[in-house]
């Protein structure tokens, strides 16, 4: 008799930030040609889970109803007794945080795989190293978690499939007021400031773009709209500020209409190149070896300094530096460039 594992449903639990889960979908990928038909689901906070959607290979999505830092014991030990009887074989937990391995050990499920850290390994029956945490791709780390310890499966690029039918949806709810090819800007980035290119260099290049025969929209959620009213009133030309009027699935539709993106190091970067669009990604405090763009028409802007990457929040210099080297010129002959 086969091990319950092997083809009852597995559960991922999915990360709150918007960039990881798109980084999930090349572990689905990967467990999907391992186990063919076998039914994936994602469990993960509401920020992120649309996303979850767009995946080709996820069955259902679960929201759980926490926001990013909030432990909520009793809820998620609750959400986890409530799957008991889905019939999960296995579960593989992709936030490294005590709290997201809850629900899968209150679900009972018999195998529960995620890496050791907050000292949450009584809460896994697989815990593994973590070692390369701050070395390798987040794509590859979530990919590991997939496969037998110490395999090293290749990694296939994360894929989102955008519906047809959404696609048309946006498109008559956000028409184009002119003419000429569309340059997206995603001027936010959750993480901090010290991953936003400034908005006066956004505003300039934005003003250059115009000048080249661009139409400008500004994308982001409901806290970037201050970054995109900065860009609006610098730029001098027409930008159409977009922030905070979408849902996610409706970003990702414009974005999945655009020309070309230029975007921070952002969640909405990740959802622009597993869109395959033309994408100009700009890097501060992060790094590219890390969190790079995946899309096959996708080109870095970064400037190597020795402060960076600091992977801080906040300049620790209070400087910008690695942002400030990186002019609006240059990064408008990038767009022009990946475009083709």
């Amino acid at each position: 008799m086969r091990a319950i594992e092997t083809y009852s449903p597995l559960l991922i639990i999915g990360p709150s930030w918007v960039g990881d889960m798109v980084m999930a979908a090349s572990l689905v990928a990967s467990l999907r040609a391992q186990e063919p038909g076998r039914p994936i689901d994602v469990m993960a906070p509401p920020a992120a889970l649309p996303i979850a959607r767009l995946i080709p290979g996820v069955r259902r999505t679960i929201p759980l109803g926490l926001g990013h830092g909030q432990f909520g014991l009793m809820a998620r030990w609750r959400a986890g007794r409530a799957l008991r009887s889905e019939g999960y074989g296995k579960a593989i937990i992709l936030p490294r945080a005590f709290k997201a391995a809850i629900p899968p050990f209150a679900a009972g499920i018999p195998v529960r795989i995620g890496y050791a850290a907050e000292g949450r390994s009584i809460l896994l029956t697989d815990a593994r190293s973590d070692s390369q945490r701050k070395t390798a791709r987040t794509i590859d780390r979530f990919v590991a978690l997939g496969s037998p310890e110490g395999a090293a499966p290749a990694s296939e690029r994360p894929v989102l499939v955008l519906p047809e039918e959404e696609r048309r949806a946006v498109a008559e709810k956000f028409p184009l007021a002119g003419e000429g090819p569309v340059m997206a800007l995603c001027p936010g980035a959750e993480y901090g400031p010290a991953k936003r290119w400034p908005t006066a260099k956004f505003a300039t290049l934005a003003a250059q773009a115009h000048a080249a025969g661009y139409q400008l929209r500004v994308l982001g959620g409901p806290k970037d709209a201050p970054l995109a009213q900065e860009i609006v009133a610098k730029a001098g030309v027409p930008v159409e500020d977009l922030t905070g009027r979408t849902s996610l699935i409706e970003a990702a539709g414009i974005l999945a209409a655009a020309d070309v993106v230029v975007s921070n190091d952002s969640g909405l970067m990740h959802v622009a190149g597993a869109l395959d669009r033309p994408l100009v990604v700009l890097y501060g405090s992060s790094s590219e070896k890390m969190t790079p763009p995946t899309g096959p028409r996708s080109t870095v802007v970064s400037h190597d300094l020795p402060c960076r990457p600091c992977f801080k929040r906040e300049c620790p210099l209070g400087t910008l530096a690695c942002f400030e080297a990186i002019s609006p010129q240059e990064v408008l002959a990038a767009a022009m460039a990946v475009q083709g």
